[in-house]
């Protein structure tokens, strides 16, 4: 009897090379999973399930992961204000754990020995789902056949025909990813520092002008309407991205350290997150208060951080969610946004929770909890450190 092996597979070359190589050169049984993190349509998915099976599959699974990916990875994110380098929303580091859990399912599912990934050895993928493998499955072998045989992208199309698989390998220009929570950008403009990408190395092609006000919901953190229609916080995502995709907004260049040590660089148009991140930011800014946000800040940098590379079990994550989680208890209220042309503006928000209320005063106008008279006492406390040290050292003075 086989052994079994699961191949999480794509429809791409590297992973289409994987099925016959893993079955001819290894004599293992083959089957594919691939993990929808929001990026394709059932169309897509069928087409995927069709080349998987021609190529010599013992079986092909889909597993739709979106639910689960929002629930305990993009939620997070948000509550954070997760933006890496203050630019990336984590649109693909922040998918690649969660669907190497579900491959991992899969793998126990099948009762497979091995676990195979097309990932080559330039990249972060393979730690992230090595990562996995190895520290929820040690007793499965993990096998990654490009990073292994190191063959070029030819040599791979060459392979596949000899053993009759002469589909079309057209490269495309540029490489996207795409997933719920944005889509990366790849070409050979981003292989250098001062490259820029062309318009149509964008997946959404800017249709609409003018201006549009839109209001986003936020009920303990999480988005929970749009316009005024409730709805869960996986469909906010899709729709805002439909609307505001159209204007091409949210499209950056992120710039980074890569966990094994290299600079890169990649684009990515994530209209969604970064509306969303921008307007609970906004609101959090109003409910909460001054030492809650300044260790938001810290503690969400280093969780993005380690999500970004492949660190998502260490227990300190369940120990910042949590602390996040406790910090959205007021995160409640609207935010009003306005969608132009490559730009997008957070206006205001209203907040049964909001601080800045007329009850205390009003900024730069009047106050009304305290007299000029503290102020003057106040600030004469608050010199009293400076004046002693600057006393001692008079000549600091200058």
């Amino acid at each position: 009897m086989k052994e079994k092996v699961v191949l999480a597979f794509s429809g791409g070359l590297d992973t289409s090379f994987c099925v016959p190589w893993l079955m001819n050169e290894k004599g293992l049984e083959v089957h594919t999973v691939i993990v929808n993190t929001g990026g394709f349509s059932a169309e897509e998915a069928q087409q995927i399930e069709e080349r998987a099976l021609t190529l010599g599959a013992a079986s092909h699974t889909c597993i739709d992961a979106v639910d689960d990916y929002y629930a305990r990875g993009i939620k997070y994110l948000i509550f954070g204000n997760v933006l890496k380098n203050n630019t990336y929303p984590l649109s693909v580091s922040s998918e690649r754990f969660f669907q190497a859990m579900a491959v991992l399912d899969h793998v126990k599912k099948v009762g497979a020995q091995s676990v195979a990934h097309g990932s080559t050895g330039a990249g972060n993928d393979q730690v992230r789902f090595d990562l996995v493998f190895e520290v929820l499955a040690p007793g499965v072998k993990i096998m990654a056949p490009i990073r292994e045989l190191s063959l070029s992208r030819q040599q791979e199309i060459d392979y596949l025909k000899e053993k009759g698989f002469d589909f079309s390998w057209e490269k495309s220009k540029y490489s996207i990813n795409q997933g719920i929570w944005g889509t990366s950008v790849g070409g050979v403009e981003t292989l250098k520092s001062s490259g820029v990408l062309p318009e149509e190395a964008y997946p959404s092609q800017v249709t609409a002008s003018g201006a549009e006000r839109i209001a986003i919901g936020f009920e303990k953190g999480e988005p929970v309407s749009l316009n005024g229609e409730q709805m869960n916080p996986v469909a906010l995502i899709h729709l805002l991205h439909k609307m505001a995709s159209k204007y091409g907004i949210g499209r950056d260049v992120h710039v980074g350290d890569t966990i094994i040590g290299t600079k890169g660089r990649v684009a990515f148009e994530a209209p969604a997150p970064l509306i969303i991140v921008k307007a609970h930011h906004l609101l959090e800014k109003h409910v909460l208060t001054k030492q809650q946000l300044y260790w938001k800040d810290q503690l969400s940098n280093w969780y993005g951080q380690l999500m970004h590379e492949a660190q998502y079990l260490e227990p300190v994550m369940r120990n910042i969610e949590t602390f996040l989680t406790d910090t959205q208890q007021f995160v409640t209220g609207e935010v009003q946004v306005e969608l132009r042309p490559y730009h997008f503006a957070v206006l205001g928000c209203s907040s049964e929770y909001d601080l800045m209320s007329s009850r205390f005063g009003e900024y730069g106008e009047s106050n009304k909890s305290f007299s000029g008279e503290d102020v003057v006492g106040f600030t004469r406390v608050t010199a009293n450190p400076l004046k002693i040290y600057y006393t001692i050292h008079d000549h600091d003075k200058s």
